[in-house]
C-alpha cells in the first residue's frame, strides 16, 4: 500500500464519536475516512461498496452490532475476499463482548477514550496487518481470559508448543500489550527481527495476528500478570 492512503470506514451509533474520530483521522497524512455509519448494517454495507483497508465498529450499535459486523467482516476477509481488518471500539463495560469479537477475528481492541495518538496508530498498525491492542484492554480483557482457563492443553513456557525462548519471551510482551516498537528496544532488537519472530510465533500456534497471540499466552498461562 505504499503511497496509497490507508481508507477507513467508522461505526459507531453516537454521532459525536463518528464525527471526533472522522476529524481525527481525516488530518492525518495518509489516511482518509471513506465512510461513516450509524448502525452495523449500514456498516457492512459500506465496507463491501468501499472496500476500505480498516474498519472501525463499535460494539453496541442497531440492527447489527459490532460483533456481527466483525464476524461478517472477518468471514469474507478468511474466505479469500479482499475484506477489511476490523478494530472494535470498546468501553470497560464491555469484556463479554469484546471475547467474543477476538474469537471472530478482531486484529485489535482500542477504548473510546483513547488519546488520538493511539487512534491513529491503531489504524496504522491495522492497516499493516500489525493490530495494536490497548494495554488497558489487553490486561484486563486477556487476564479475564487466563481466568477462565484454557480450551486445551496448557503450554506454560511455550517451550511445548515449540517456541524457543526469544518466541516465548516477545509472546509475553506481546500479551502485555507491548508493541513492536516497544519490543525492539527493551530486547535491543531491530524492527524487522521483532517482526519475524512474531511471525514464526504465529506460524506455530496458528494465530492469525498479535491480538491472537496475545489471547493464546493468557489462555495458556505463558504469561499470568501485567509485567508478564
Amino acid at each position: 500500500m505504499t503511497g496509497e492512503p490507508i481508507d477507513v470506514v467508522i461505526a459507531d451509533d453516537q454521532e459525536l464519536v463518528r464525527a471526533g474520530f472522522e476529524m481525527i483521522l481525516d488530518a492525518q497524512p495518509g489516511i482518509r475516512v471513506v465512510g461513516v455509519a450509524g448502525d452495523g448494517a449500514e456498516c457492512v454495507e459500506l465496507a463491501r461498496r468501499l472496500r476500505p483497508d480498516v474498519v472501525l465498529v463499535d460494539i453496541r450499535m442497531p440492527r447489527l452490532d459490532g460483533l456481527e459486523v466483525t464476524r461478517v467482516l472477518t468471514g469474507e476477509r478468511n474466505g479469500g475476499e479482499d475484506g477489511p481488518n476490523v478494530v472494535v471500539i470498546t468501553t470497560f463495560d464491555q469484556d463479554d463482548y469484546v471475547r467474543d469479537a477476538l474469537r471472530y477475528g478482531a486484529c485489535g481492541f482500542l477504548l473510546k477514550d483513547a488519546s488520538p495518538a493511539l487512534l491513529v496508530e491503531a489504524v496504522r498498525a491495522a492497516a499493516r496487518g500489525d493490530a495494536l491492542v490497548s494495554p488497558a484492554v489487553t490486561v484486563r480483557l486477556l487476564g479475564e481470559l487466563q481466568r477462565g482457563g484454557p480450551r486445551g492443553e496448557r503450554y506454560a513456557d511455550g517451550a511445548a508448543a515449540g517456541l524457543s525462548a526469544r518466541e516465548t519471551e516477545i509472546m509475553r510482551l506481546v500479551a502485555v500489550g507491548r508493541t513492536n516498537q516497544e519490543i525492539s528496544e527493551g530486547l535491543f532488537l531491530s524492527l524487522s527481527s521483532v517482526k519475524t519472530y512474531l511471525a514464526r510465533i504465529q506460524a506455530k500456534i496458528g494465530a492469525r495476528n498479535r491480538v491472537e497471540v496475545a489471547a493464546w499466552a493468557w489462555e495458556n498461562g505463558v504469561v499470568t500478570s501485567r509485567s508478564g
